[in-house]
């Protein structure tokens, strides 16, 4: 079974969601807002893909930041905190397979990516 974390609101989030549907791939959704994020599943995300991939810097949450929160992000464990603190930031969808595997996004590479998952 794949997790796939996300916001509920998000188009990126819900065509992710309708793909695994179409190919009956079976999945549970939470959402990082609703359901919250644990510094546990965080800090294995970044060890599995690296901050680069799943902070989502474009976003209006992240320019929201002052320079003192963002400062943090250059801190391993401060980006824990921020992600934590702040789950808008953390770029979507992000899938985790049953192995534990990581998939940030919902781009052709991470398709491919999902299809060897499921």
């Amino acid at each position: 079974m794949i997790t796939v974390w996300g916001l509920k609101n998000c188009d990126t989030c819900r065509k992710a969601r309708a793909w695994l549907d179409s190919r009956s791939v079976a999945h549970a959704f939470r959402d990082v807002r609703a359901d919250g994020v644990s510094a546990g599943d965080v800090k294995a995300w970044l060890d599995a893909v690296g901050a680069d991939v799943l902070v989502n810097r474009r976003g209006t949450t992240w320019r929201g930041l002052d320079d003192a929160a963002k400062a943090k992000a250059e801190d391993p464990a401060g980006t824990v905190d921020l992600l934590v603190a702040n789950p808008a930031i953390i770029k979507r969808p992000v899938f985790v397979g049953g192995d534990g595997s990581v998939v940030v996004g919902f781009g052709k590479a991470e398709q491919a990516r999902l299809e060897e998952l499921a």
